[in-house]
């Protein structure tokens, strides 16, 4: 009898359609290629699309104002849980709902924008991975030393105050140690997303003698990647971004977390979330592979040499 009663509970539980909310700030196109890994790895797991799942996705498009009415959107459908793709989406989903589970695929900070209450023991219904991406500062720097050695004075881009997003004196106030210990001067470079703004920070740039240029890690730049390698390239700048989307759109190099690995695993978080966990009991997983891309043409278009200790130290050169 016992046997048969778990039997009808597993078909039970079996026969249940859970509804996957997904939230993002960007377009599907800017994701494709990190939604792929986590939707095969959600396919690996065992769940189908129209078989035991169905999935209510949203884009901002990047525009971050919209984020809030579309996390609220996905509350009114009932939905089971909710993926969030960076600290924006997270903390617009975490501000609509108490209750539903939320995984991050990617948070820079998720304990200093207030998302959970630490990396070990999250609490509420928040958890998922983290980037790391201001503590990579120091190695994003090192980098740029060796391959800009006589480098003195660097321009940090970042939103200007009141943008939605990590808050802009979080970024800078880890960034400016990280320098400070390799003798670089910081110049804030502070803009809003429109073209007419951002080709303003890197006119600033060049008035004020800058070596290089360091965009925060700040999600709601993803979307105007190409804007920004593109003036990186026009105002001759080297540049190290976070992201290796960055270099395929043309850029110099980049240094940070592989995130696909990191859709992966958020993925295995979501099926343990469906399967009974409670994400507060879940840790915060941390970023473990990194990606150092280097691009040797945009090297060239700028004029500058790479040294051959910089490119023996890089997972892909591109040429």
């Amino acid at each position: 009898m016992l046997l048969a009663l778990c039997s009808r509970v597993d078909a039970q539980q079996q026969e249940k359609i859970f509804r996957i909310g997904f939230l993002d700030g960007s377009s599907v196109s800017s994701s494709r290629l990190r939604l792929e890994a986590f939707w095969r790895e959600i396919r690996k797991l065992g769940w189908i699309e129209g078989k035991n799942i169905t999935i209510e996705s949203r884009f901002a498009e990047g525009d971050p104002g919209r984020l809030p009415e579309l996390a609220a959107e996905l509350v009114r459908l009932n939905i089971d849980l909710i993926v969030v793709v960076a600290t924006p989406s997270a903390l617009a989903a975490k501000n609509a709902t108490a209750t539903i589970p939320i995984v991050m695929t990617s948070s820079g900070d998720p304990v200093g924008a207030g998302l959970v209450a630490s990396l070990s023991r999250p609490g509420g219904n928040v958890t998922g991975m983290s980037t790391q991406a201001f503590a990579l500062n120091t190695k994003k720097l090192e980098i740029l030393k060796d391959t800009v050695p006589k480098l003195a004075r660097l321009g940090y881009l970042r939103l200007a105050e009141g943008s939605v997003g990590i808050a802009g004196g979080l970024e800078i106030k880890e960034f400016r140690p990280a320098a400070a210990a390799l003798s670089i001067k910081v110049e804030e470079l502070q803009t809003q997303l429109d073209p007419k703004a951002l080709e303003s920070a890197f006119q600033t740039a060049q008035q004020r003698q800058v070596g290089a240029i360091v965009p925060s890690p700040n999600p709601l730049f993803f979307d105007e990647r190409k804007r920004i390698v593109e003036l990186a390239r026009k105002y001759r700048f080297p540049a190290i971004y976070s992201q290796s989307e960055y270099v395929d759109e043309g850029g110099l190099m980049s240094y940070g977390a592989d995130y696909a690995d990191l859709y992966r695993r958020a993925a295995v978080y979501v099926d343990k979330i469906l399967k009974g966990a409670k994400p507060g009991d879940l840790p915060v997983q941390q970023a473990t592979k990194f990606e150092f891309v280097i691009n040797l043409k945009a090297a060239k278009q700028i004029g500058l040499t790479i040294p051959v200790r910089v490119l023996e130290r890089a997972n892909q050169i591109i040429k």
